[in-house]
């Protein structure tokens, strides 16, 4: 059975509110990829090395090509989905992003991505897909029976999707946001301090009605927001409506 209705159309263009945008990744775009790939060799081979065996030392401009050829197939396919990051112009490939079939119970796919090194650490990255939500139970059994009480990211996504009749059976997997989940050569994950300050943002759009649930974490037992929580601004628009701001 796919993993995508039968009538889905994947965008080929997503503007990204940086003035960078997404596009579907294509074989002609190696020029630009192969030197944005092996500048950035060493760090994208410490994330992607054990998982992919990728991007190995020796490869080719015309091994990128053929592994961009392939992908370009697989996005037609929709098999899976390779989107580059480019500047405005696209005179420069500055990263990408994965959209894979789901692997785990619950998933609606699997997201991976990276920017070159020059990138690492600016408002353009660091967010985390893999690291999931913070919960009562988690603490526990992270940090010991004496934080059942604390507040947690699930509970609040529990508590704000009741209101649209959501339970648990409802969430779907996170994105959490400035939040710095390196994956270690082992393969285990950290969680160290995050890449949020004041004034750093993240612009989406939406291309249909959604319901989004944002929680402003208020973890306290780890590192990932200084121990820290502070308050957030979101501002919501609507193409030809007034600004919202909450």
């Amino acid at each position: 059975m796919s993993w995508l209705p039968a009538d889905f159309v994947h965008p080929i263009r997503i503007e990204l509110g940086t003035g960078h945008h997404l596009r579907p990744i294509r074989a002609g775009d190696v020029d630009l990829d192969y030197p944005a790939v092996m500048g950035s060799r060493e760090r994208l081979w410490s994330m992607f090395g054990m998982p992919w065996g990728w991007p190995p030392a020796d490869m080719s401009y015309e091994d990128d090509h053929a592994d961009l050829a392939r992908h370009e197939r697989e996005i037609e396919s929709h098999e899976s989905f390779n989107y580059a990051v480019f500047d405005a112009d696209e005179t420069a490939l500055l990263g990408c992003v994965y959209v894979d079939p789901p692997e785990r119970v619950g998933a609606d796919a699997e997201i991976s991505w990276w920017l070159v090194d020059p990138l690492v650490g600016t408002e353009v990255e660091r967010h985390d897909t893999i690291g999931g939500a913070c919960s009562k139970e988690s603490n526990t059994l992270r940090y010991g029976h004496h934080t059942a009480a604390d507040h947690a990211c699930r509970e609040n996504f529990l508590y704000e999707g009741a209101k649209w009749g959501l339970g648990a059976r409802d969430l779907v997997s996170n994105l959490n946001w400035f939040m710095n989940v390196p994956v270690e050569a082992d393969g285990s994950l950290g969680i160290v301090d995050g890449m949020s300050a004041p004034g750093k943002r993240v612009a989406v759009r939406a291309e249909r009605d959604v319901l989004v649930v944002v929680s402003n974490c208020p973890q306290m037992n780890n590192p990932c927001n200084a121990f820290d929580p502070t308050p957030l601004r979101m501002i919501v628009t609507v193409p030809g409506a007034a600004e919202e701001s909450a």
